[in-house]
């Protein structure tokens, strides 16, 4: 089964406004949906892979053999206990953005040249999406995009949090990565070829997010929730810890700048023609940098006493 897929090409062509009709449909009632044929070349994806999984060899294997989390997990073993791991994730995880450049890993060839180009054309993806939704929602070209800017030129962040999952020996002593929804805007994830892990919760089942070759997988975060008052809903997810292969997953955020205001979009909240009554706004405004120190305390809890929270500061 798993979770929808859209042949992306079809916004550019005749069936554009049935392609439309569906992501609208997905973003509504699934909040996950697979993109293929959306334009970033085989080839490109090809060397995303082959530097990633390099780079967790040459620079990162060692570092998750020796973690607290091993040998957490170790211990626990040994004492022959029920007990399991509740708050750490079997997740090797780093992150790549435009102002952490200096931090990026160094001794992977190919691997800075290759992520930047990635970037790049996810960035323009991201844009892509982000505009479809714009006009499912009826608000103007542009209008998401701004929003995250809040008002200053591509202030908006576009992070790349390129993780690997290794093999778990006793995957019912620990979450690969706990369940939560993301905390901005629009999540471009480009996951393993083979190996399953990621889940998401469709009519409170835990669902698969199937691996699909090549192909991005969408989905929408709480500050879209807002923006779109509550119409496209951020959705729960998790990591299941696999017992044989490692899972390579590399997941873009386009989220809002810590200084942009955010809350339901007016257009949104007009009042409709049949009962002339104006939309309530059923979200707070708030500075998303608010929202962001909440969530960094609250991410693995029930989403809506975060909204509850920045409402009261």
């Amino acid at each position: 089964m798993g979770i929808p897929v859209i042949d992306f090409s079809k916004v550019d062509g005749e069936e554009r406004a049935d392609a439309l009709a569906q992501i609208d449909r997905y973003c509504e009632e699934w909040g996950f949906f697979q993109l293929i044929n959306h334009g970033i070349s085989e080839e490109l994806l090809e060397r995303v892979k082959k530097v990633a999984t390099e780079c967790y060899k040459l620079e990162r294997e060692a570092g998750f053999k020796n973690s607290k989390l091993v040998q957490l997990l170790n211990e626990l073993l040994e004492k022959k206990t029920d007990e399991t791991i509740e708050n750490m994730d079997w997740e090797d995880v780093f992150l790549l953005s435009d102002e952490n450049d200096d931090e990026w890993p160094t001794k992977t060839l190919g691997f800075k040249e290759t992520m930047k180009e990635y970037r790049t054309e996810l960035k323009k993806l991201g844009n892509k999406v982000m505009e479809i939704l714009d006009e499912n929602l009826g608000l103007p070209k542009g209008y998401i995009k701004n929003a995250f800017d809040g008002g200053v030129d591509d202030a908006a962040f576009f992070g790349t949090k390129v993780s690997h999952y290794p093999p778990c020996p006793y995957p019912e002593k620990v979450n690969a990565l706990r369940a939560h929804t993301d905390a901005g805007g629009v999540v471009l994830l480009f996951q393993d070829d083979e190996v399953k892990g990621l889940q998401m919760l469709k009519d409170g089942v835990w669902t698969d997010v199937q691996p699909l070759k090549n192909a991005i997988v969408i989905n929408t975060g709480d500050q879209i929730e807002v923006l779109s008052n509550g119409k496209y809903k951020s959705i729960l997810h998790r990591v299941v810890p696999q017992t044989d292969g490692q899972r390579r997953s590399i997941a873009s955020f386009y989220n809002p700048s810590l200084k942009a205001t955010i809350a339901p979009a007016p257009q949104v909240l007009d009042a409709n023609v049949e009962n002339k009554v104006k939309n309530a706004a059923n979200y707070p405004k708030f500075v998303f940098g608010d929202y962001m120190s909440v969530y960094l305390e609250q991410k693995f809890q029930p989403k809506e006493p975060r909204f509850q929270a920045v409402k009261a500061m």
